[in-house]
């Protein structure tokens, strides 16, 4: 087990590729990356950024390097891993040797790989070992985009599974700071190719089923309009287009759910150590549920000793009405932190997990989240704040 890390820095604009190989112009990029991979060769896990969060990553094919990656992070043993690869060559080498691809998977991965999309696809116990897969008959894989971590991979010449790179249950790291404060002794390599540029885990996609439907296990980094949209693009005349299924919100898979084929489904995910309260502004609450108007809510959180306000951490749209509330309050010091506009989720779904650690290392007492409509990526962004907070409350604005 480390008990020092090393933080190598990368260059992500100094890679790029051909034919699935890198070339780099940066000579410390080249040999920090090597170093990692050459670590990772010997079993030894190393953290790095990928497009969507930073990951923990160890070869996943070589059992006992990926067990290290659930020791690290504390993480159940029923929770699957995502195997990530560098090519499609690389691709072929996990799956069984039968396997072609469905029409549907074809054009997601021509369209969508390298990128933030997992897909799930039959595995081959003698290639996958159980612990990668949570002994489940499917393995989830994904092809990165981020050029430090597609480089990596292509350098360790293996796949690599990697979870993101936290304590189990915490937020997903979008920086190398957030990595370092929370693993730090834990992990001995962590590469720092800077922020995500996503933010938000990859969409995780089954397309197995007989019904030759597509269905969302996990909303992520590519959306579901997006996914729609290339299936009517490129789907010839006569054939039959997919529906995009999505779990919770057009079906309910109970089994599934107990046991899980894909991470970030069974257990409660994404939460700071700051307890995180869900703001929902829009539709009608639920029967029996009632609204609170925003000046009480702000009135109910006021410290009643004026020397020591109570800290409450925003989390909102910068161009949010909840905002004109949190103005000079007696008894409150608010943190706000700007999520980008409402009518740009994808910037919401980059800062969220940097909003929600840079506060709880603030020390604020109380997070509030203000939700946003579940429209392209807005629909990851609620799927992890459902996920991170402990109460909600409907606010009347």
């Amino acid at each position: 087990m480390a008990t020092t890390t090393d933080v190598l820095k990368c260059d992500p604009d100094s890679i790029t590729f051909d034919d699935g190989e890198p070339d780099f112009d940066d000579p410390d990029t080249l040999s920090h990356i090597s170093i990692a991979s050459h670590r990772m060769k010997w079993a030894n896990p190393v953290a790095f950024p990928t497009e969507t969060v930073y990951g923990l990553g160890a070869l996943a094919l070589h059992e006992g390097a990926a067990a290290q990656i659930f020791a690290i992070k504390g993480r159940p043993t029923d929770n699957p891993l995502i195997v990530h690869v560098s090519s499609l060559r690389m691709l072929r080498s996990v799956l069984p040797a039968d396997y072609t691809f469905s029409r549907p998977y074809d054009i997601l991965i021509r369209r969508f790989w390298p990128g933030p999309l997992t897909l799930l696809f039959p595995a081959d116990p003698a290639i996958v070992p159980p612990i990668i897969t949570a002994g489940h008959p499917t393995v989830a894989v994904r092809m990165p985009a981020q050029p430090v971590a597609r480089a990596l991979i292509a350098l360790v010449a293996a796949p690599l599974a990697a979870p993101s790179a936290n304590s189990s249950g915490k937020p997903s790291p979008t920086r190398a700071e957030h990595v370092l404060r929370d693993l730090g002794g834990k992990v001995g390599t962590i590469l720092d190719g800077g922020p995500c540029a996503v933010g938000v885990e990859s969409t995780v996609l089954d397309g197995l089923n007989p019904d030759g439907d597509l269905r969302v296990l996990r909303p992520g980094g590519v959306t579901v309009e997006d996914i729609e949209r290339v299936l009517r693009e490129e789907m010839a005349p006569g054939e039959r287009v997919p529906r995009v299924l999505v779990h919770r919100r057009d079906f309910e898979d109970a089994a599934m759910e107990a046991a899980p084929t894909t991470p970030g489904m069974k257990y409660r995910h994404y939460s700071p150590a700051t307890p995180v309260t869900l703001l929902h502004t829009g539709p009608a609450p639920p029967a029996g549920v009632a609204r609170i108007a925003a000046a009480d809510l702000v009135a109910s959180l006021r410290s009643q000793d004026a020397a020591n306000p109570k800290k409450v951490g925003l989390l909102t749209p910068s161009d949010s009405r909840l905002l004109q509330y949190a103005k000079d309050v007696p008894g409150i010091a608010w943190y706000p932190f700007p999520l980008g506009a409402l009518a740009d989720p994808a910037v919401t779904a980059q800062r969220l997990f940097d909003g929600l650690i840079s506060l709880d290392e603030q020390g604020v007492d109380l997070i509030l989240v203000e939700e946003i409509s579940e429209e392209r990526e807005g629909l990851a962004v609620m799927n992890r704040v459902r996920k991170a907070a402990s109460d909600a409350l409907w606010v009347e604005l």
